[in-house]
This record gives structure tokens, sequence and C-alpha cells, in this order.
């Protein structure tokens, strides 16, 4: 039924569970699996030396960040079985349109990501990306709750 499933990752214990869920999933349908990690290139508003200085420095950080978390979630497929897994790391100012960018990309037919559960005022604040993916997906969105 999913020949492809796009998994973001954030690093967070919420992310892994949808890592755990869609290993599930593709054993079940023998799907490849694509775990992205979506990376904003342009934090920063500024301009001079000292803000490209900083730019250089957040994206070094980012891109560690980025690549022990897709590492994790990598080896946990593994450890469950996957075998056919691919990392991406993806850019894109709103990380919704990163995860749907690469969803085209890779053509994934599912995604299976986490959410962190933000009510009140907390998601009217921090937003919510997976309601974001939610709202402009043209596949199915699987949404996995610690």
């Amino acid at each position: 039924m999913f020949t492809n499933i796009l998994i973001p990752v954030d690093g967070s214990t919420t992310a892994l569970s949808a890592v755990g869920k869609a290993a599930g999933l593709a054993k079940t349908f023998g799907s490849s699996v694509t775990v992205l990690y979506v990376i904003d290139p342009y934090p920063f508003t500024g301009v001079g030396a000292d803000f490209a200085y900083g730019q250089s420095q957040y994206m070094t950080a980012a891109s560690a960040e980025a690549n022990a978390a897709l590492d994790a979630a990598k080896q946990a497929l593994n450890e469950a079985g996957i075998d056919k897994v691919i990392t991406k790391l993806g850019e894109g100012h709103a990380i919704h349109e990163g995860i749907i960018r690469a969803a085209k990309e890779v053509a994934a037919d599912l995604i299976v990501m986490g959410s962190h559960g933000r009510k009140g005022l907390e998601k009217l604040v921090l937003g919510s990306v997976t309601q974001r993916v939610l709202g402009v997906s043209d596949i199915p969105v699987l949404v996995v709750r610690e």
C-alpha cells in the first residue's frame, strides 16, 4: 500500500516515536523510508560581517544537530529490520514547506511525523509544523503523539 514513507525528524523523543511507528508500517508493506531533517538556512535578519560569521556558526551547529538526528533515526530503523533507508537534509525557511517539498522530491506516499501536542498559548506562539503539514499535504499524514 505504501511504497515510500517520509519521516521528518527534529531530534526529539516524539520524532523517534514516529520513527518506530513508521518502521512497523515499512515492515508490513515492504516500504522504503526517507528520513528528513529540515534546517532553516536563514534564521537571522541583519547585515554586515558579524551577521555572516553568526550564520556560519549557526549552519555548522544546525548541520551537526541534523546529522545526529538523522543517524539516530536510521539506526533505529536498521535495528527494526528496515534496510531501505535514505537520509535527507532539507532546507526551508518554513519547515512545513521543506517537508512538503521533500515529500514530492522523493515521491513519498505517506508522511509519518510526531506532534508535540502543544495547546493554547504555547501552540499559538510556537506554531505547529504538524498542523501546517496536515493543512497543505496532498498525501496521507500519520501523526504520532507521545
